[in-house]
């Protein structure tokens, strides 16, 4: 009778290796997809940073562009207005010089 239950209690822990083994196995496959996912996730978050960072860049690009055209085109503008204003100038003169001279 003894060695039938000692024989059930080493069955009984053969078993419980085997199922802890399994488990440990089945763990480690758990951690390294864990893993896995994790690095992925990570891989995926690195390139929407790269490339939310190029389109910023783009923007300042862009942005930069847009105002150096806007500067050129209010000196062109500012250019211009200070010619009109010497020509309507150079007109009254000539127009004052004319009635000084008629009179």
């Amino acid at each position: 009778m003894r060695k039938i239950v000692l024989a059930a209690a080493v069955a009984t822990s053969a078993l419980g290796l085997a199922a802890c083994g399994e488990t440990a196995d089945a763990v480690g496959e758990t951690g390294d997809a864990m893993a896995a996912d994790a690095a992925s996730i990570a891989d995926d978050a690195t390139a929407a940073v790269e490339e939310g960072a190029e389109a910023a860049g783009d923007a300042v690009d862009a942005t930069a562009d847009a105002a150096g055209d806007a500067a050129d085109a209010g000196a062109e503008a500012a250019g211009d207005a200070a010619d009109a204003v010497t020509d309507a100038a150079e007109e009254a003169a000539a127009a004052a010089e004319a009635m000084v001279e008629g009179e």
